[in-house]
């Protein structure tokens, strides 16, 4: 990962660029589809399991979810026909259209059925009770403006086009398919331009505890 260097100002923004090659793709073990990992936080009082996971899934064949206790899911369309989710015993879910999004418990049981075809799925995760996650995709034309706190974390996923984030006199650019990871560690509330061309999924962690 590409990291702006800190500086020794009070207003300091932690810039992060991930590339595709920083990315980790694995295998399901049902052999039913790909999972590339674009960034995780490991919990630092556990001895395994994270704070939050991000990761793009490739599903290419019906079958169940694994199962995550303690986990708050998100699931986002990105391309392909669809899917439909069975989720414990509530009715079928559908997403068909594309950047449409579901929120589901990780302990439940969950079966996918693909609609026609392969499909990617932009993938949230967070521990329940120590940080949540609001998640948005959109289109970026020209400016847009996050603003970074020492609670919180920002994750932009460019989809397609370019992107670039500028604040606190440092800016860091992304391609389509990279990410920018943005965070504030002190106590100030800061504005982030973000400028460019084409598609975002933007996801901001509030950290709880």
């Amino acid at each position: 990962p590409t990291t702006v260097p800190t500086a020794a100002i009070e207003s300091i923004i932690v810039m992060r660029l991930l590339r595709i090659s920083d990315y980790s793709r694995t295998r399901w073990k049902n052999d039913g589809g790909w999972t590339t990992e674009i960034a995780s936080v490991p919990l630092v009082d556990q001895a395994s399991g994270f704070l939050w996971r991000v990761s793009i899934a490739e599903i290419e064949a019906n079958g169940p979810f694994s199962r995550f206790p303690g986990i708050e899911r998100d699931l986002l369309l990105l391309a392909g026909t669809g899917i439909e989710l069975d989720i414990d015993d509530a009715p079928a879910m559908r997403l068909d259209q594309r950047f449409q999004r579901i929120h589901f418990n990780g302990e439940a049981a969950v079966y996918c059925r693909l609609l026609a075809g392969p499909t990617r799925d932009f993938n949230v995760m967070t521990a329940r009770g120590r940080t949540t996650a609001e998640i948005h995709a959109r289109p970026l034309i020209g400016t847009m403006l996050v603003f970074a706190e020492s609670s919180c974390t920002w994750l932009i996923h460019v989809f397609a086009g370019q992107a670039s984030a500028r604040g606190s006199g440092q800016s860091l650019a992304a391609q389509c398919g990279e990410t920018l990871i943005l965070d504030a560690p002190i106590a100030r509330r800061e504005r982030i331009v973000i400028e460019g061309s084409g598609e975002l999924v933007l996801v901001k962690f509030t950290h709880l505890s």
